[in-house]
């Protein structure tokens, strides 16, 4: 670990001799200014370590000597600086584990009403307001992409981006199907239905990550549809691709232009193939084992809506919630911190870090 930390402080100390040096050149001081910041926490924290780690020896020291006052002193240093040492060490292995490259940017969501007809739909309008609510709360920004409404405010399919550092950090753990548990405004007898829909996060990639040659798509262009399938514009400004090698179909309509459904199809597209090769990568690194949050797996419940009893319960982590209207009003920070946090002592658990000193 204090091997990597050495390289990291002198990269750190090279990127500021940088900034000296090209401070006529805006781009290249943006570069070393971006990755200084990045790895100036675990300067930071290893600074503190290795202060700690100092006081300990000294204190150590004064055991050694014959006046006692100085020993007891030194003794109940230690069983302060100690407790503090194992915390700093576990903090500064948590900054060093590898983040996802992806965690920082914006994502696309993918909603789709699944068993339950209408309940569903419904449902389904419900998840991409407790998506709008906590994107609100967190000042990032939601723009719809397509969308296909069942005309009593549920969606049979909803598409959207979700603009804000660190958006893909928090939201990729809704992947997966989201089960409802409640009694339908139609139900007449009372009786509890079991609804679900399934939630896809797929982080935004640049042209650059991804490159799609023209022939291994077909564009076609048509006219924008409203609610319950009227056309609503004259001319063909919505936009479907079609990706032959993977089959994945790909449609826009929400943009004015043509030329804007496009840009946006593509960018569904890079996402939905760059998230295939990561869960790739992801199985090779993983033959035998699988990360215990799961990889948002449509197969899989990963929560359950339970209005009756008032509960929201994330059964990756087995943690319940019994304030169902906050969570449906987007207070979902409690599951995502868990599964965060699961996350994370999974990848340190798996040998990510290298603890010899």
């Amino acid at each position: 670990m204090l091997d990597k930390i050495a390289s990291i402080e002198a990269r750190y100390a090279e990127l500021g001799e940088l900034l000296e040096h090209h401070a006529d050149d805006y781009q290249r001081i943006t570069e070393f200014a971006k990755e200084r910041s990045e790895i100036e926490p675990v300067v930071l924290k290893a600074a503190q370590y290795r202060s700690v780690i100092k006081q300990i020896e000294e204190a150590r020291s004064l055991e050694e000597i014959d006046d006692a006052e100085l020993r007891e002193l030194a003794r109940a240093d230690l069983a302060t600086l100690i407790p503090q040492s194992e915390v700093l060490e576990k903090e500064l292995k948590t900054l060093l584990v590898p983040k996802d490259p992806r965690d920082d940017r914006n994502v696309i969501v993918e909603i789709r009403a699944g068993a339950g007809g209408e309940e569903a739909a419904l449902f389904a309008g419900e998840l991409f307001r407790i998506y709008s609510r906590y994107a609100e709360k967190r000042r990032w920004t939601v723009e719809m992409i397509s969308q296909n409404e069942t005309g009593i405010g549920g969606f049979k399919e909803a598409i959207f981006e979700v603009k804000g550092k660190g958006a893909y950090s928090r939201l990729k753990y809704e992947s997966g199907v989201h089960r409802v548990q409640r009694v339908p405004a139609t139900e007449s007898s009372g009786r509890i239905h079991t609804s679900t829909a399934t939630v896809a996060v797929l982080a935004e990639v640049d042209e650059v990550d991804v490159t799609i040659p023209d022939s291994d798509v077909r564009i076609d262009v048509f006219r924008s549809a409203g609610a319950g399938g009227q056309n609503v514009q004259k001319n063909s400004t919505a936009v479907r691709i079609t990706h032959y090698p993977t089959g994945i179909v790909v449609a826009c309509q929400d943009e004015r232009s043509q030329m804007q459904n496009r840009i946006r199809a593509f960018a569904i597209l890079r996402a939905k193939l760059y998230e295939i090769e990561a869960n790739k990568r992801q199985e090779e690194l993983e033959a035998t084992r699988r990360s215990q949050v799961g990889m948002g797996d449509r197969s899989e419940k990963i929560r359950t809506y339970n209005f009756p009893q008032s509960r929201v319960t994330d059964h990756r982590i087995g943690l319940s919630n019994f304030n169902i209207a906050a969570v449906m009003d987007g207070e979902i920070d409690g599951f995502i911190d868990e599964l965060s946090l699961r996350a994370e002592t999974e990848r340190l658990s798996s040998g990510d870090t290298d603890d010899e000193e």
